[in-house]
């Protein structure tokens, strides 16, 4: 039913049929333009029928942040609209370390396996003495610093491979329910943003399939993102291994982890994993640093109405407070290209009323 007010403020039209109230008698008052419209409403289709909606975001302040996601969605679930999308094309991308959760002081997954070369340390006494894990076990943050990524990549190798995906998805499970991040002594699951768990509900809740896409490895992230996010084991996108099939002895099929890389999810590898594993552009993406810029620009580049956000740190007393010189999620030229092209950059201290659902 259509609902009109005239400039006078002295007309409601409800469909056909015109309704003329006594405004100035009405409780004595004086209505301003925001009262007028509840009482068309009322006056349209009786008191006891209209509703306050709640809040779908109630964890975000009120702001343009706040506003730009609301009208986008309601731009593109309204059918008739010049920028509706269907339901089948509305994809929804999000990274996970840093937009999802938090990644200081390093990335969670790396505290993963550090944490695995101190449990296997006693079964290899040649790490006492070889780089990277002598640093590692020795607690040398410089030399581990001054080794890059590329020293990553033998504990990346020894502590994820060797092994079924089962035992793998054992061995996350396991760390996920015991380890404590170091400054809040809370389970790492714990440290997931309260405003995004709100934003992937709503949309979710407005026909959106949500995925993860992630650099973190997909393997890692799959065992937890359905409990934690909501999102199952299937829309997960990340960086990846090569696995092997292998007949067990007893004639039962596995697939065993190797030591080799297979797929980086990450930076220009983020619309290839998109194209490869979603099949479908997305229409909302959602990063916090340079690692997430391909993704906004394949984001942005499709036709139609398109969302793209960062999400900043500037919390240094809730969060952390890093951009463009951190080692962890660096923040730079994504940034600048947001500004340039009119992304949403959400103010982690200015826009979000809480962090962490523990907060609440």
């Amino acid at each position: 039913m259509e609902i009109t007010i005239d400039g006078a403020g002295k007309m409601i039209h409800c469909g056909r049929t015109g309704y003329r109230p006594a405004w100035d008698q009405l409780l004595g008052l004086r209505l301003d333009r925001r009262m007028l419209v509840g009482a068309a409403l009322a006056a349209c289709f009786g008191a006891s029928t209209v509703r306050a909606q709640p809040d779908p975001l109630p964890s975000w302040n009120e702001g343009t942040a706040k506003k730009s996601i609301t009208d986008f969605v309601a731009r593109v679930t309204t059918p008739g609209a010049p920028d509706f999308v269907p339901v089948d094309h509305r994809i929804a991308t999000f990274d996970n370390d840093g937009t999802l959760w938090s990644e200081q002081p390093v990335y969670f997954q790396v505290q993963f396996a550090f944490d695995r070369i101190k449990a296997l340390a006693p079964q290899h006494p040649e790490w006492r003495t070889r780089q990277p894990f002598k640093a590692l076990l020795e607690r040398d943050i410089k030399a581990m610093a001054a080794l890059g990524e590329k020293g990553l990549l033998p504990i990346i190798a020894a502590t994820h491979a060797g092994m079924t995906i089962e035992e793998f998805e054992k061995t996350v499970t396991d760390w996920i329910a015991t380890a404590r991040h170091p400054r809040f002594d809370r389970p790492y699951t714990d440290l997931v943003y309260q405003p995004m768990l709100e934003l992937l509900a709503y949309m979710r809740g407005n026909g959106f399939r949500t995925f993860i896409v992630s650099g973190g490895g997909i393997e890692f992230m799959r065992p937890w993102t359905e409990k934690a996010y909501g999102i199952p084991p299937e829309q997960v996108v990340g960086s990846s291994g090569v696995t092997r099939w292998h007949m067990g002895p007893d004639g039962t099929p596995v697939l065993l982890k190797e030591a080799k890389i297979d797929f980086v999810d990450d930076g220009p590898g983020k619309p290839v994993g998109i194209n490869r594993f979603i099949g479908r552009r997305p229409v909302f993406a959602f990063g916090n640093s340079d690692g997430d810029q391909q993704m906004l620009e394949w984001t942005a580049g499709g036709s139609g109405a398109r969302f793209m956000g960062l999400v900043h740190h500037t919390d240094v007393e809730r969060e952390w407070a890093y951009d463009r010189t951190s080692p962890v999620g660096r923040l730079d030229k994504a940034w600048d290209e947001a500004v340039r092209r009119g992304w949403l950059v959400v103010d982690m201290k200015r826009d979000w009323k809480v962090i962490y659902p523990f907060e609440k």
